[in-house]
């Protein structure tokens, strides 16, 4: 083959869609059927709770049960995901995660649920994603070529947030009609087809570095610190991130049965936040911008928009408006931050990496429901949603201030 023919092959490579590759096809039908079952997972799950006899109290056990969880072996997830096969360790997540909601729903159905058992199983869930989340961040550096990751990564977003505009929905009437034990079966069900189609990837592992797992954490803290632009995204996301689940998760429900009509309201904001999701994701399957980074900083700031909205009691109108530009701004954002992740860092260090920031702003939801259970004492809620709104901006502005956010441009 001449150097002229090769070239051509190479070109026409990188402008052939990821989806003419039969391992990507693979890798986003796993991510499809997962989707399904997961977007129902929650409502099933605050039901078998609540069907069992827990409130609040119960309901938040069993959630902290799958947390914590995550956020301790989160990094030693990272660590696995630059050693092992990616493959083989989502494989093993999914049906890990599959079993576990296997037995809660054993469990519902049979009457023997409880708050310590399905915690119990909330916790091996837990355990799972932190070893599926950072190997996921670096599977498709391995199925498409560089050129392809934003279009890769957007058109992976595509099954979960048009899920989300249908899936709490449908998980509603399976639980209302037929009890949440179908839906967590169902749920159960996805996770392991998921399971199996990912084993089909058969992705090689790592060379192994020789410094053990402690050696490996220390090097991939070295190379989280000597970039600027990754450390202080990841301090920005996690004020972001908290200020978003203190005002939007927390109070924008209460707002709503206060100032709207209730729960009818923030039904149709949640709706527009994901048709927004969606939106985004169908934008960055087109929109392909040169400073990247800088895109990603900048539209990850929309999220503050339906906090102010609420904030200031604006007509439900505009709340609904602001809920969708933010979801737009957040996809854009979340694609764009995937795609610097894959394009910068060393395919070998990206799951520790990607783990070290996943983890700070993994921390941001307990940070958020404390300062919020703090400052109620003290602000309403719409004070409360203004000041997250405020946290949002000012993080943002202060993170488009550091140089290397100018730096990150599309490879």
């Amino acid at each position: 083959m001449t150097t002229t023919a090769r070239q051509e092959q190479e070109q026409g490579a990188r402008a052939a869609s990821p989806l003419r590759l039969p391992a990507f096809r693979r890798f986003l039908l796993a991510h499809l059927v997962s989707a399904t079952g997961s977007a129902m997972a929650p409502v099933a799950l605050a039901f078998a709770v609540i069907d069992q006899g827990g409130g609040a109290r119960s309901l938040g056990i069993v959630l902290a049960a799958n947390t914590v969880p995550t956020l301790v072996f989160l990094l030693l997830g990272g660590v696995l995901a630059d050693r092992m096969s990616r493959s083989r360790i989502l494989f093993l997540g999914n049906l890990g995660a599959g079993l576990a909601q296997a037995a809660v729903g054993v469990l519902v159905a049979t009457g023997a649920a409880t708050t310590l058992a399905i915690s119990v199983c909330a916790c091996f869930s837990g355990v799972s994603a932190a070893f599926v989340a950072p190997a996921a961040q670096g599977i498709a550096t391995r199925l498409v070529a560089k050129e392809q990751l934003q279009q890769a990564n957007a058109l992976v977003r595509v099954p979960g947030n048009a899920v989300k505009v249908i899936g709490p929905v449908a998980g509603g009437f399976v639980v209302a009609f037929a009890g949440p034990a179908w839906a967590l079966g169902w749920d159960a069900g996805t996770f392991v087809a998921a399971a199996l189609l990912l084993l089909g990837l058969r992705l090689v592992g790592s060379v192994p570095t020789g410094r053990g797992v402690v050696g490996d954490l220390r090097a991939g803290w070295a190379g989280f610190r000597s970039r600027s632009w990754l450390w202080t995204y990841t301090v920005a996301g996690t004020a972001v991130v908290a200020a978003w689940l203190a005002g939007y998760q927390l109070l924008g429900p209460l707002v709503a049965a206060d100032s709207y009509a209730g729960a009818r309201s923030w039904g149709l904001v949640q709706g527009a936040f994901a048709a927004g999701l969606l939106a985004g994701t169908f934008l960055c399957l087109a929109w392909k911008p040169r400073r990247l980074m800088l895109v990603c900083v900048v539209t990850s700031a929309g999220i503050m928009l339906p906090l102010a909205a609420l904030g200031l009691e604006l007509p439900l109108a505009c709340v609904l408006m602001a809920a969708a530009l933010a979801g737009i701004g957040l996809d854009v954002a979340i694609v764009s931050w995937s795609t610097v992740m894959q394009q910068q860092l060393r395919d070998e260090e990206l799951g520790r990496l990607g783990a070290f920031n996943a983890v700070g702003e993994r921390l941001a939801a307990p940070i958020a429901y404390l300062l919020v259970a703090v400052a109620s004492k003290h602000w309403t809620s719409q004070h409360i949603l203004l000041v997250c709104a405020g946290i949002i901006l000012v993080a943002t502005l202060a993170n488009a201030c550091v140089r290397d956010v100018y730096r990150i441009n599309r490879a």
